[in-house]
C-alpha cells in the first residue's frame, strides 16, 4: 500500500528528498535525467514532484496541503482622505491595431504623432495632458499590436476611463476584446469611440451588435456603456467625446490628496545620451518637485529634472500629471511604483532591500509544464541565441515576451543578453562569445559598431516596427526546424531478370508498368506487397545506352545501391520515388 505524504505547492529538492527518505543526490540525478538542472535549495512544484516520484518507482502518493485559494486583487489606487481635491481624469486609449487610436489622439491634441511612429503603430505608452473647457485631461496612448499585451494591461491599470476605439468599417477584433478584458479587470469605466464613421462601409450598428456579444451593452440598447461616433480624419464628434470624458469623471468624483508624499507609477523608462536613465511616470497622489528623493523598485533618484513628457520644465507636478524624471542611479523597471523618501539614505536602503528580494525570487521553481515539455521534446532541441536591445523598458518586455511565445518543443529562443539603450562594444563581445544574433528595436548602432559587426561577421538586425523584428526571429527559428520530407511517386518496374548481385549492388532488368523511372531516385523493393528493402537507383540503361529516364511500357536495365545484400527474384516490384524537402513554419 502506498504511503501518503502531504507537501506544499512548491517544495525544495532537499525537503522533498528528506520526506521521501531518499538521498538528495538520487532525486537530483532523476531531475537531471529529465533535463532539469536543480540544486538542493531550488524549488519544484507539486505536479513536478509527482512525475519524478513515478519515474523513481516509489510507492508514495503525494497529497497537496489544503490551503485557502488566494485570489490576487487588482492593483488598488491610493485611498483618499477628507482633504482630497479634484484631479484630472486619466484616460487610456485602447483598441485593435490600425483602428485609429493614435490618429484620434492626434486630432485631440492637434499634433501629428502617427506619422512619426514606425509603421504607423504606437510602439510604447505615450502620456500627455490636453485642456478642454478649461479643464485638464491626461491621455495614455497604448500600442495595439498583439506583441504589446503587457503594455496594454499596464495602461488599463493606470486609468480611470478607457476609450475603446473601434473602426466603423472593420469591427470588433482580437485586441478589442483583449482591451475590454483589461478594462474590466482594472475596474474602470469604458467609453466606446466608433472611429472612421466617414469611411465607406462604416456600420455603427454592426459594431454595437458585436459589442453586445462581448457583454458590452450600449445606452440606446438599454445598457450603461456610452458610445460616441467620431472621425479622427475630419474631427467630427471629438469635442463631444471630450465632453463625455469630463462628464464621466464628474460622476466618478475623481479626487486625490495633494498634501502627502508623492506616489505614482513608472509607465516607461529609457536611457538618453547625456541625461542617463529617464523615467516617464504618472503621479497619483502628492506633489512631486525637483530635488526630492524617490524610490522606485530596486533603484532610487534625486529628481534632477522634472519635465512634461514633451520636454517642458516643471517646478512641481500634482496628481494625474504625466512627467519625465531624470536622476535615477539605474534604469527603473517598467510598471514599478515610485514614492518620495525622506532622505538619500532611506532611498538607498529601501531600493537595496527590493533589489535583494528580487534576486531571491528570481531563483524560481520549475513548473510541471516546463518539466513535461523537457521530457517530451526531442533531445535535439535547437536554440537561437539572441541579444535584444530596446529603446525603453516596456518595449523590451514586450519584445522578449513575444519571442518566447514562438518557442516549440523543437526550437527555442535563448536570450543571452538584453537591455535598454544603443548597441555597444559589450553587446558585440557577448555576441562573439555566445554566437548570438543582435536585435535592436528602436535604438541606434553607431557606425563604428556597425563596421566592427561586419568585420567580425556578427549578425546585427535593426528594427523600428516590432512585428518585423518578430517575423525575422520567426524565420530564423523556422530555418532551425527539421524540414518535412515529401515522397513523390515516379514509376513502377517489374523485375524480369537479375544479372549481377554483390553485397551492396544489384544489376537487374525489367519493364516499366506505371509512370516513369528516373535517376537518381530511391525505390522500395516489394515481393507480394511485403517490403524487402529500400534502395537507391544509381543508373538506368536502355539497351547499351545510359539514360536519365525510362517511360511506361519500355524495358530497361537498372543499377541499385543497397544497404545490405538483397536477394532479388524475378517478379519482384521496384516502386521508384523521389524525395523533396519542404520548409516547416511555426
Amino acid at each position: 500500500m502506498a504511503t501518503t505524504i502531504e507537501v506544499e505547492e512548491m517544495i525544495t529538492v532537499g525537503s522533498l528528498a528528506e520526506r521521501l527518505m531518499i538521498p538528495v543526490s538520487t532525486l537530483i540525478a532523476e531531475l537531471m535525467k529529465n533535463g532539469i538542472m536543480a540544486t538542493v535549495n531550488e524549488r519544484i512544484d507539486f505536479d513536478t514532484a509527482q512525475i519524478i516520484i513515478q519515474d523513481l518507482g516509489l510507492e508514495v502518493e503525494l497529497k497537496e496541503q489544503n490551503k485557502e485559494e488566494v485570489v490576487l486583487p487588482r492593483r488598488e489606487k491610493p485611498k483618499n482622505s477628507e482633504a482630497a481635491v479634484s484631479r484630472p481624469p486619466v484616460v487610456a486609449v485602447m483598441g485593435h491595431v490600425d483602428h485609429g487610436k493614435t490618429s484620434l489622439l492626434d486630432a485631440i491634441r492637434k499634433a501629428n504623432v502617427a506619422k512619426g511612429e514606425a509603421g504607423g503603430i504606437t510602439q510604447h505608452i505615450s502620456a500627455y495632458q490636453v485642456e478642454h473647457n478649461n479643464r485638464l485631461i491626461t491621455f495614455l496612448d497604448t500600442p495595439g499590436h498583439e506583441a504589446f499585451a503587457a503594455i496594454r494591461e499596464h495602461g488599463a491599470q493606470l486609468t480611470d476611463i478607457v476609450i475603446l476605439v473601434v473602426a466603423a468599417d472593420d469591427g470588433v477584433k482580437p485586441q478589442t476584446i483583449e482591451a475590454i478584458r483589461y478594462a474590466r479587470n482594472a475596474g474602470v469605466k469604458i467609453i466606446i469611440a466608433i472611429n472612421k464613421i466617414d469611411k465607406e462601409g462604416a456600420d455603427p450598428n454592426r459594431i454595437k451588435q458585436q459589442l453586445s456579444e462581448q457583454n458590452i451593452l450600449v445606452e440606446e440598447w438599454g445598457g450603461d456603456t456610452v458610445v460616441m461616433e467620431v472621425s479622427a480624419k475630419t474631427g467630427q464628434g471629438i469635442p463631444e467625446l471630450l465632453d463625455m470624458v469630463l462628464l464621466v469623471s464628474d460622476v466618478e468624483e475623481l479626487k486625490a490628496d495633494k498634501d502627502v508624499p508623492a506616489r505614482g507609477l513608472v509607465i516607461e523608462a529609457h536611457v538618453e545620451t547625456g541625461r542617463g536613465p529617464v523615467a516617464h511616470a504618472l503621479i497619483e497622489v502628492g506633489i512631486l518637485k525637483p530635488g526630492q528623493f524617490i524610490i522606485s523598485g530596486s533603484t532610487y533618484a534625486k529628481v534632477r529634472n522634472l519635465e512634461t513628457t514633451t520636454g517642458r520644465s516643471l517646478e512641481e507636478a500634482g496628481p494625474s500629471t504625466p512627467v519625465a524624471i531624470t536622476g535615477f542611479k539605474t534604469l527603473p523597471e517598467f510598471g514599478d511604483e515610485f514614492r518620495v523618501g525622506s532622505s538619500e539614505k532611506e532611498a538607498r536602503l529601501l531600493s537595496q532591500q527590493v533589489a535583494n528580494e528580487r534576486s531571491v525570487t528570481t531563483n524560481r521553481g520549475v513548473s510541471s509544464t516546463e518539466l513535461l515539455r523537457l521530457i517530451n521534446r526531442s533531445n535535439e532541441l535547437s536554440e537561437l541565441n539572441i541579444i535584444v536591445k530596446a529603446d525603453v523598458q516596456g518595449s523590451l518586455t514586450s519584445v522578449l515576451d513575444s519571442l518566447k511565445s514562438l518557442e516549440t518543443e523543437e526550437v527555442s529562443v535563448r536570450v543571452v543578453g538584453s537591455g535598454v539603450g544603443p548597441i555597444t562594444d559589450n553587446d558585440l563581445r557577448l555576441s562573439r562569445t555566445a554566437n548570438a544574433v543582435i536585435y535592436g528595436f528602436n535604438v541606434i548602432a553607431p557606425s563604428a559598431i556597425r563596421q566592427q559587426a561586419v568585420r567580425d561577421r556578427i549578425e546585427l538586425h535593426m528594427y523600428n516596427v516590432i512585428y518585423e523584428l518578430i517575423e525575422d526571429v520567426r524565420s530564423s527559428l523556422e530555418a532551425l526546424l527539421t524540414p518535412t520530407i515529401i515522397n513523390k511517386e515516379a514509376g513502377t518496374l517489374i523485375i524480369r531478370g537479375i544479372f549481377n548481385t554483390t553485397r551492396n549492388t544489384v544489376i537487374c532488368g525489367g519493364e516499366v508498368t506505371k509512370g516513369k523511372l528516373i535517376v537518381p531516385a530511391l525505390a522500395k523493393v516489394t515481393r507480394d506487397k511485403e517490403l524487402l528493402m529500400e534502395v537507391q537507383v544509381s543508373a538506368l540503361q536502355r539497351g547499351p545506352t545510359d539514360v536519365k529516364e525510362v517511360l511506361e511500357g519500355e524495358m530497361c536495365g537498372v543499377s541499385l545501391t543497397t544497404p545490405a545484400r538483397l536477394d532479388l527474384k524475378v517478379g519482384d516490384r521496384l516502386e521508384v520515388y523521389t524525395q523533396e524537402t519542404q520548409q516547416r513554419h511555426l
